[in-house]
């Protein structure tokens, strides 16, 4: 290539925060669910990159169609590939882009396909670098660049970004539990290649009320580890979600000999901690059954795939809650048009 910048480059990347920074010198722009992805055109190359510097070319072939018919020649974009679903967008089917086999990467191509959410230019189309630019001058430069190349392209599309924190706070109003979060950025900071400085993020955490179907003990310690969460089904079965283990040490021990005192078969009636999914590990079979006596809010941020993404924080304990009242429907996602973000 013969860019000014060539893969791999490491992305400009955010500081998790837990409050919105205010000021004029920030902009704020929708934080969405996918894969970072720097995309590098040079003539007829073309090559997208993920956060971590992988090539992603093979696995999104609909997004190098779209770069092919851009009349911008020359460019390097910085944004996000997401898979619209439903009116939001779905990280499982982002997920299973990700294959070996190019046949069915073809196939999801074509079923799923998948979008590419621009947010900044590094390298507009005449060549010329723009990382050592403020970020209100790229941004300048890249809705110019939008309003020439990208009108009509359905699949590569203009993050919205504004300086009122008022409509960032609208967009988390307006699309609830669809929308990842906020990212905050410094509009008089360059592009700072691999670092979290001048880049904040602010993730859209939920909560839900969850049964406590079991627990693990830690790992070589007579204490708790652990708790297993758990929601019941429209069909009244306990079904594993997830788990959390922001259990404070001092607490641990009395805790340890409260679950004991519950230990009872089978803990959760529906799906169980060790079933088969892309989570299970060794260690998913080593737990212990629990009555359904137990209630606790916790925070997360997904809920996909019918349980928690990632690892659950422990808000407090609900004993004000009965167990049945911890149903699926406060962790289904309502459904909001996240595409009307995309102008």
């Amino acid at each position: 290539m013969t860019l000014p910048l060539r893969p791999p480059f490491p992305p400009m990347e955010a500081k998790s925060v837990d409050e919105i920074p205010t000021g004029a010198a920030w902009q704020y722009e929708p934080k969405w669910d996918g894969f970072r992805c720097l995309v590098f055109r040079d003539g007829d190359k073309i090559e997208l990159q993920s956060k971590s510097g992988q090539p992603l070319t093979r696995y999104f072939p609909e997004l190098v169609a779209c770069m092919r018919a851009l009349h911008a020649k020359r460019c390097v974009l910085d944004g996000e590939i997401a898979v619209p679903s439903n009116g939001g967008v779905s990280f499982d089917a982002l997920l299973q882009r990700i294959h070996p086999a190019a046949s069915r990467i073809t196939r999801l191509a074509k079923e799923t396909p998948a979008i590419l959410i621009v947010f900044d230019l590094l390298v507009d189309a005449n060549g010329e670098l723009l990382g050592k630019s403020p970020l209100s001058e790229r941004r300048s430069a890249l809705e110019r660049f939008a309003r020439k190349f990208l009108r009509g392209n359905g699949c590569i599309r203009l993050s919205p970004a504004t300086t009122r924190l008022a409509d960032a706070q609208k967009w988390l109003k307006s699309v609830g539990a669809n929308l990842d979060g906020i990212v905050a950025k410094d509009r008089t900071a360059d592009y700072r290649s691999g670092e979290r400085s001048g880049m904040q993020k602010i993730k859209n955490f939920r909560s839900a009320d969850c049964v406590v179907g079991g627990f693990r003990y830690n790992e070589g310690k007579p204490v708790v580890g652990s708790l297993l969460l758990g929601l019941y089904d429209g069909k009244g079965l306990l079904n594993h979600v997830g788990f959390t283990s922001t259990i404070k040490g001092d607490e641990k021990k009395a805790l340890t000999a409260r679950l004991e005192k519950l230990i009872t078969p089978p803990g959760f009636t529906g799906n169980k901690p060790g079933g088969p999914s892309r989570w299970s590990t060794k260690r998913s079979a080593e737990w212990q059954p629990l009555k359904p006596k137990l209630v606790v809010e916790v925070c997360y941020d997904h809920f996909t795939g019918e349980r928690f993404r990632h690892g659950t924080r422990l808000m407090r304990w609900r004993p004000d809650k009965s167990p049945k009242q911890c149903t699926m429907e406060q962790v289904h996602q309502k459904k909001a048009n996240l595409a009307k973000l995309l102008k």
